[in-house]
């Protein structure tokens, strides 16, 4: 059995299929755990949620959190697009991908799967959550605004019990990730900007073997689509 995990994989269903079923060889015994923004600014965001469904219709233990992109779209969904921090485009991709002509018309199988990700987990020996946590509160999990948005914040390794804290949400150099797996840190960011293919230090979805700590690289697959460079 093994774990692992990785995250913002921004509407790119090719890239992940090919990491998840050709790199890690995912197994019904091991555990996957996605640490959110499945959706927005790639090019099929259904796609993703859809491979995500079928690999658990199929018993494979498949683990979701919320990202502030997932819950931007169940904004959406409710109260229209000024719900979205989009571009044009990115919307337009969001929108032909599910099939609709707008957001309110998101179908109830899609709506219901982005209501029911939890804000983070916690696990015997890491916490896992989107952005992170605002260790400046009473009660650091209540700030669910925070677990999706922060960032730039310094961990109190106490108020999570020194556990390991694996996050996403600020796309990242690969050599940055590679560093911090390498001087063995306990704070790891996995985001390697897979949509932002146009940047030659990102474009990639990563998935950390959370208890060997062996990164999977798997460069972007699903392009070209129009997408913002990332500064």
């Amino acid at each position: 059995m093994a774990r692992y995990a990785l995250t913002d994989i921004h509407g790119c269903p090719r890239t992940l299929r090919a990491l998840v079923s050709e790199q890690l060889n995912l197994q019904k015994t091991d555990v996957l755990y996605i640490l959110g923004d499945l959706v927005n600014k790639g090019p099929d965001s259904k796609g993703v949620i859809d491979y995500v469904l079928e690999l658990q219709a199929a018993q494979y233990q498949v683990h979701c959190l919320r990202g502030n992109h997932d819950q931007m779209l169940l904004k959406a969904a409710k109260k229209g697009p000024k719900n979205l921090n989009l571009t044009d485009t990115e919307k337009k991709l969001v929108l032909q991908s599910f099939g609709i002509e707008q957001f309110e018309d998101l179908p109830r199988k899609y709506r219901k799967f982005l209501k029911s990700l939890p804000y983070y987990l916690e696990l015997p020996d890491y916490y896992l959550v989107h952005a992170g946590f605002n260790f400046t509160q009473d009660d650091i999990f209540a700030d669910k605004d925070a677990m999706l948005n922060i960032r730039g914040y310094e961990v109190d390794w106490q108020r999570i019990d020194s556990k390991g804290l694996l996050h996403g949400h600020t796309p990242t150099a690969l050599h940055s990730i590679k560093k911090a797996i390498a001087h063995k840190s306990k704070r790891i960011n996995l985001d390697a900007g897979c949509v932002y293919y146009r940047n030659a230090s990102l474009g990639n979805l990563v998935a950390l073997d959370m208890d060997t700590k062996e990164l999977y690289i798997q460069p972007n697959q699903d392009r070209p689509y129009p997408v913002a460079r990332k500064s």
